[in-house]
């Protein structure tokens, strides 16, 4: 089992090439949930689990701008904003990731992009994102292609924020790479970027 101090390293480590894709998030939503890793087991892909802190795992919400989007290092889309739907895994290696269960972005080219490069499953949708303060307070999706109709929506209340940082955020956001299954197999893709830093007030 999982303990609280067995978290990710803090710092991510070196990319085997160069980035692929670079992308900035603006007015970013970080929500999430403790779950039972048994309730969650079975969206996992080949070869991983749930991974576990303090005993349980979590899912999240994260919704954000992306105002730039680079591939291969040449700026190959617009602005757009994206709603993921993700839960955190580990494998049998040892390597954390993120799983996402849903990608939902509302530019088509980006949703090609991303379909194609990478090969993430994303959704083109009507994603609207209304920001307040240091972040959007209220969000809806609703979907287009390739698997229309499903929607859903937000609103966002912030009653209490954080003092200090604490080893649970820095277990969900020190994610140094996603588990994506492919071809009958389970690939995990390296990511790195800035140690995130939740509003602190």
């Amino acid at each position: 089992m999982e303990r609280k101090g067995q978290v990710p390293p803090v710092e991510a480590p070196p990319l085997p090439g160069p980035a692929v894709l670079r992308q900035v998030w603006a007015g970013v939503v970080f929500l999430h949930w403790r779950v039972d890793p048994a309730a969650v087991t079975h969206l996992f892909p080949f070869g991983t689990r749930p991974d576990l802190f303090d005993g349980t795992t979590y899912a999240g919400l994260v919704a954000f701008r992306a105002p730039t989007t680079r591939v291969l290092g040449v700026r190959a889309l617009g602005a757009f904003d994206e709603v993921n739907v993700r839960l955190y895994s580990v494998d049998g290696q040892g390597r954390r990731g993120v799983v996402f269960l849903s990608l939902d972005a509302d530019s088509l080219p980006g949703v090609l992009v991303a379909r194609t490069v990478p090969r993430m499953p994303y959704t083109w949708s009507d994603t609207s994102l209304r920001q307040s303060g240091v972040g959007p307070c209220a969000g809806a999706v609703r979907r287009r292609w390739p698997q229309g109709g499903a929607h859903g929506r937000w609103r966002l209340r912030v009653e209490a924020r954080p003092t200090a940082p604490t080893p649970l955020e820095h277990f969900l956001t020190a994610r140094w790479g996603l588990h994506t299954p492919r071809a009958g197999t389970t690939r995990w893709v390296r990511v790195r970027h800035e140690r995130w830093v939740l509003p602190v007030r």
